[in-house]
Order: structure tokens, then C-alpha cells, then sequence
């Protein structure tokens, strides 16, 4: 009893631990926290004629909501978010997964495929969208052409400049470009598994569809809800790629207008006759709430099943 006690006596504080995240703490104080409670500030004040700011409480968000030009704005952004988060779910993550599952199926060459995959993640999102519409220019542009040599001339589109697809080109881009990120989450997930699992499946006689679904799947669906987390917060908080490829007012007649396009313009003055940093701070504040009722929602209703897998 004694041999404890003085064991316990003798512990030290981990000042070691203190010392090596102190410096993450501090950036990420700086550069996120202090950031994102003070735009949820500046969201409950005005501007009063004498240019100084004054409380309003929640005025800027019933605006939002009220004002008839300002609302139509906001749900068109949100249903548009909505959208551009729905491809993302049905074809980047399936995809990702599927490469995954070939990646790790042990395809020659897998090393070269998995580097050109991921190549485009790394690339600058103002040089994609800004290629991508040279591309798909119907002017200057190679895609009509190589349409032409394979017999669909007749399928091209100016697809960035109608309404109708202009959302849904740019979603697709986005996919093409990000797909590589769940594709290597999925495939270190695969590897994690044991290979006694798998050849103990196949000795019994198991196709590999069997094994995916019946096996590999389920173990991985700890990873899956994670990417879908990373989807949903990245699709939401989206900006670069609609601006570098549409601009800020997100056209054409902002049928490509996210939640981020509609903050920029009514914040630095592309909305109203001048920036309105107070209004557009209501509208990242709506951007918070989004964001944290998904993240809320996948912790009520997957959080509980995902912990009860075991590796």
C-alpha cells in the first residue's frame, strides 16, 4: 500500500503534453475559434447612419428570412448546396469506394493508379475551374471536338453557360477533382482489415461480393460515416471552384449560387449597392447552424451504431 502511494506521489504533472500542443492550440485559437465567434458577433449588430455599429439582436437573420429578394436568395443558395451535396454523396463517395476496393485487390500497377487518382486533389482549385472552362468553352474549347471524333457532336452543350447544368457540371467537376480523398480514406480502411477474415470467407466458398458486402463493408462503416461528415461539411462550406469557374455572382442568373457565393457577395458588396459585413455574417452564421445540425444529426442517429463495430 505504501509502494503505491508513493508511486502516485511521485507522478509528475505531463508538462511535456502542455508544451507540444500549446502551439496548435494557440494557431488554431487564432485562426479558427476567435474567427467564428467573433462573425457570430459582428452577425447581431447594424450598421447606423452614423457608420458606427449597434445591436440588433436577431434583426439580420429575420431579414434573411422575411425580406422577400434576401430570402428568395438564401433557400435558392441552400437548395443549391443541397444539390451540389446530393452528387457528391451518390457518385464521388461510390466511386472512391469502388476504386478503393479494386486498389486494394492487389491490380497491377495499383501504386501509378492511385497516384494519378489523387493527382487532382492536390492541384489549385482556381486552376481546375479555370481549365475546366477552357474545356468545356464552346468557342475555344476542346470538348465539342473530342465529342465530334468519337460520333456525339450533337450531345455538346455549352453546359457551363445554361442554367439548366451549369450546377450539375460544376458538381461533376468537383467530384472529378475529389474523388481521390474518400478513395484513399476507404483503401486505408480496407487495409486495416485483417486477412484472416477475408481467407477464412473465401475457404468457405465466399464470392468477392460475398466478402465486400458481408465482410469488408460493414467494418468499414466507421470510415464511411467519417467521409460523409468530411462530405457534407466540405460541400457546404463550398466557395473556390464556383467562383473560379463562374465568378461571384455565380451564373448564369445565380443558378449556381451556394451558401459561400451568396456570404462573399453580400459581405464585400456583390448583393447590395455596397458590402454589408453584418448581413453577410448572419449568413455565415446560417452556414454554422447548417453544418452543426448535420453534424448533430449523424452523431444521434449513426454515431451509436458505428461505435459498436469492432476492428
Amino acid at each position: 500500500m505504501q509502494t503505491k502511494i508513493s508511486r502516485r506521489s511521485t507522478k509528475k504533472f505531463p508538462f511535456h503534453l502542455i508544451v507540444f500542443t500549446a502551439p496548435a492550440v494557440l494557431i488554431y485559437t487564432v485562426f479558427m475559434i476567435y474567427p467564428l465567434f467573433d462573425s457570430l458577433r459582428l452577425s447581431l449588430f447594424a450598421q447606423g447612419l452614423d457608420f458606427k455599429p449597434y445591436f440588433v439582436g436577431l434583426e439580420n437573420y429575420q431579414k434573411l428570412l422575411t425580406d422577400e429578394r434576401l430570402s428568395a436568395t438564401l433557400w435558392n443558395a441552400i437548395r443549391n448546396n443541397a444539390f451540389f451535396f446530393l452528387v457528391h454523396i451518390v457518385l464521388q463517395n461510390p466511386i472512391g469506394l469502388a476504386l478503393a476496393v479494386l486498389l486494394h485487390s492487389k491490380v497491377r500497377g495499383s501504386t501509378v493508379y492511385r497516384t494519378l487518382i489523387f493527382i487532382p486533389t492536390v492541384l489549385s482549385v482556381v486552376l481546375v475551374g479555370f481549365s475546366w472552362r477552357l474545356i468545356l468553352s464552346p468557342i475555344w474549347g476542346i470538348a465539342e471536338g473530342f465529342l465530334k471524333t468519337i460520333g456525339l457532336q450533337d450531345a455538346f452543350q455549352p453546359w457551363l453557360g445554361l442554367e439548366s447544368s451549369a450546377l450539375t457540371t460544376i458538381a461533376l467537376i468537383s467530384v472529378w477533382q475529389n474523388v481521390g480523398i474518400p478513395m484513399m480514406l476507404f483503401l486505408a480502411a480496407l487495409v486495416r482489415i485483417p486477412d484472416e477474415f477475408l481467407e477464412a470467407a473465401r475457404v468457405d466458398g465466399a464470392s468477392a461480393w460475398v466478402v465486400f458486402w458481408r465482410i469488408q463493408l460493414p467494418l468499414m462503416m466507421p470510415v464511411v460515416g467519417i467521409v460523409t461528415v468530411l462530405t457534407f461539411v466540405g460541400n457546404f462550406n463550398a466557395f473556390d471552384l464556383v467562383y473560379a469557374s463562374q465568378g461571384a455572382l455565380a451564373g448564369p442568373t445565380f443558378s449556381t449560387d451556394l451558401l459561400g457565393t451568396l456570404f462573399y457577395r453580400t459581405f464585400f458588396g456583390f448583393q447590395l449597392q455596397s458590402g454589408n459585413p453584418y448581413l453577410g455574417a448572419s449568413i455565415a452564421g446560417v452556414m454554422l447552424l447548417i453544418i452543426l445540425g448535420g453534424l448533430l444529426f449523424y452523431l444521434v442517429t449513426f454515431q451509436r451504431r458505428l461505435e459498436q463495430v469492432e476492428y
